[in-house]
């Protein structure tokens, strides 16, 4: 067996919120229109924070509002390049809120327009600059953006600073954005202060396509903790590839869809070293791996080349190639662990394995702990809703 676990990442998305300050306001005399009509005829509006604030906070709504008229258009623009931030105009036209924070230490720029109840139009501006962090929040994600996943796969979000609180993960929760072609009900699990991950209530549907946003940038998640920027990802969940071990038996079953495609003759660890029972996926895959006791505390006992390796734990459990124990597959267990099969068996199964893929191990002395790698289906539903900080399922929303 190995120890270690690879590292993953994301990419990113904007969003937009602001500081409750003093408002800046546009009357009659500032605004474009035909120039005629009653000043007092006039929309004013309301743009909170006002132009000049420089120390804005990132989690606070920016805000617009008209009075005696109604909004025609809102931008609220950042950066060089001017990008675009969301927000919502209400029903009434009335009033503008912005839809998520802002990025810290950046400049925003709100243009408003309204009409007012005699026909005359108003623009009006406010520039910002959002406050710097004392302490800045990175992330990142798993799957990897573009991947096609297993039905066990779920989504890994990992954070550079813990977030300690109950406030503080509800907070981050609520920020984060689950899109699916076919949606099904999932949920959130704390599995560190630095970790929170997704997975579905069952598996994933075959086919499914997936987008996660995580809406981080000027998120507070602690005091004087935010967000620097977002992330997301998108993937998509390939066939329903689920093999079931069994320690007792010898053999490895590999079915595709619900179909079986390959039994295969196994050896799994020796009495001292028994492989862990439970419902794992694949973590990652190497072709060539030196599988070191040093590794696993007992420094000396082995050191052997291997091949075609599909990595179950974070502990160094995995199956793949073992030429030296071809007569015992199928027969015995004598592994320190790992999954032992025949090189053309671990090859193929090698080969078919996606990222995600359910391996399901019986019949051995020791249970799979929860957190020795993605382990999202070692806990039962109830389980894993219980890790949630705000307590209660997310149905993903459709994806367009």
């Amino acid at each position: 067996m190995l120890k270690g676990r690879t590292g993953t990442a994301s990419a990113a998305v904007i969003g937009a919120a602001m500081i409750a300050a003093a408002g800046c306001s546009s009357g009659g005399g500032g605004g474009k229109g035909d120039g005629g009509g009653r000043a007092e005829d006039a929309v004013k509006l309301a743009i909170t924070p006002a132009t000049g604030t420089k120390l804005a906070a990132p989690d606070k709504p920016v805000t617009v509002t008209a009075e005696k008229g109604k909004l025609t258009s809102v931008t609220l623009t950042y950066g060089k390049k001017g990008a675009k931030a969301e927000g919502k105009l209400a029903s009434d036209g009335r009033s503008w809120k912005s839809s998520w924070n802002l990025r810290p230490s950046t400049t925003y720029t709100v243009t408003a327009k309204g009409t007012g109840d005699g026909g005359k139009e108003t623009t009006a501006t406010s520039t910002f600059t959002t406050l710097t962090p004392q302490k800045k929040l990175e992330s990142g994600m798993s799957p990897l953006d573009g991947e096609t996943v297993g039905v066990g796969m779920p989504v890994q979000l990992l954070l550079s600073r813990p977030v300690a609180t109950k406030d503080g993960k509800a907070a981050v929760e609520r920020a984060l954005e689950v899109r699916m072609s076919k949606p099904v009900e999932g949920a959130w699990y704390w599995v560190s202060d630095k970790e929170v991950d997704f997975r579905p209530r069952d598996y994933w549907p075959s086919g499914q396509k997936v987008k996660v946003v995580a809406h981080l940038a000027g998120l507070k998640a602690g005091e004087g903790l935010y967000g620097m920027k977002d992330r997301s990802v998108g993937f998509t969940v390939g066939p329903r590839h689920i093999t079931t071990v069994d320690a007792k038996k010898h053999r490895a079953t590999v079915t595709d869809g619900g179909r079986t495609v390959r039994t295969m003759k196994v050896s799994l660890g020796k009495p001292g070293h028994d492989s862990y029972s439970g419902t794992m996926i694949a973590q990652e895959k190497a072709a060539h791996i030196v599988m070191d006791s040093a590794t696993t505390g007992d420094p000396g006992e082995y050191r052997i080349p291997t091949k075609w390796n599909v990595r179950l734990t974070y502990s160094g459990t995995f199956v793949h190639s073992a030429p030296w124990s071809t007569d015992a597959q199928g027969n015995d267990n004598v592994s320190h662990g790992c999954v032992n099969a025949s090189p053309s068996d671990a090859k193929w199964f090698y080969d078919f394995t996606n990222r995600g893929d359910v391996v399901k191990v019986t019949g051995t002395t020791r249970q799979l702990q929860f957190g020795n790698g993605p382990t999202p289906w070692a806990k039962s539903w109830d389980g894993w809703l219980a890790g949630s900080a705000l307590g209660r399922p997310v149905t993903g929303a459709p994806l367009t």
